[in-house]
Formats: C-alpha cells, sequence, structure tokens
C-alpha cells in the first residue's frame, strides 16, 4: 500500500492504495464520486474525464500514485457555465457520458485559450477562431451513445463566444 494526497474537488484527501488502482477506481470506490463513469476501461470512450491540475485525463488510464500532490476535479467539483448550456442546448440524453463531456470541454476550451493546437489547426495559426471543426476534433475522444454531439457542439461553441475566444 501507497499513502498518497491529493486536492479532490477542494477538499484534501488520504488515500492507502496499491500501486496498481486507477484514478477512477480511487475516485469511485474509495471516494464514492459516481461522476466519472467507467465506460470501456480502456480509454476509449472518455466517459471517466476529469481535470488534474486543470488538464483533462483519462482516470481509467491514469495509476492513482501518480497523481499523489496534484489537484483532482470531477464533475461534483464543477460550477462552469457549460453545465446550463448542455440543458439550453440539449447536450444530453441518457447522460451517462455528461460528467466526462463535460470536464473535456472545460480543458478543451482552457487548452485552446492556452495556445494548444489541435490537429485540424491551421499551420502556422496564431490567433484564430474556435472553429466547429476544431471542437469537433478537441472532442473526439468522448463518446456519445445517444449521439446528442450537435447540442454538446452548440453549447460549447455558445459559451466560447460568451468568453471571448481568441
Amino acid at each position: 500500500m501507497t499513502q498518497i494526497r491529493m486536492n479532490v474537488n477542494g477538499s484534501v484527501e488520504s488515500l492507502d492504495v496499491e500501486p496498481w488502482v486507477s484514478l477512477l477506481d480511487a475516485l469511485r470506490e474509495r471516494l464514492g464520486l459516481t461522476g466519472p463513469k467507467k465506460g470501456c476501461d480502456q480509454g476509449a470512450c472518455g466517459a471517466c474525464t476529469v481535470l488534474a491540475d486543470g488538464l483533462r485525463i483519462n482516470a481509467c488510464l491514469a495509476l492513482a500514485v501518480q497523481y499523489d500532490g496534484s489537484e483532482i476535479t470531477t464533475i461534483e467539483g464543477v460550477a462552469h457555465p457549460l453545465q446550463e448550456a448542455f440543458v439550453r442546448h440539449d447536450g444530453f440524453q441518457c447522460g451517462y457520458c455528461t460528467p466526462g463531456q463535460l470536464c473535456s470541454a472545460i480543458g478543451m476550451l482552457a487548452e485552446y485559450e492556452a495556445g494548444m493546437p489541435s490537429a485540424v489547426t491551421p499551420p502556422g495559426a496564431g490567433a484564430y477562431e474556435l472553429s466547429e471543426s476544431e471542437v469537433r476534433e478537441r472532442m473526439s475522444g468522448n463518446l456519445c451513445r445517444c449521439g446528442a454531439y450537435n447540442g454538446i457542439l452548440d453549447a460549447i461553441m455558445d459559451v466560447a463566444g460568451e468568453e471571448g475566444t481568441r
């Protein structure tokens, strides 16, 4: 067993975990945070997406011990305009993927604002507008079995416009 300390949703948590325990299992089974979902458990669906020190990660692929001393934010600790935008734009249906979609979208907007390019960012781009193709590419790691992609896109574009993207 290894003792780790993490700031999870604003609360410092100490956990004794085996070195092979995923961050997702530590959050769900040890801390009772059921927002991050275990969809595929292979990093392919994004249902487990959380923010680690402000960056989006697939918690199912991360070992809890890697995040000793980190700040972890799950959907339970999020207060962001995207949440209301998802409701306004019908950005969910069954809701299973919604926590991961929201955490990913928050992280994606921060990446964009920091100037991190995506696979579809124009070469040599300085300041550029967040386009539909940019959002779709940047969110491609999050799957929705219900097909709420258009509502998710609309919600992100709505909030990105309000935040005054580059």
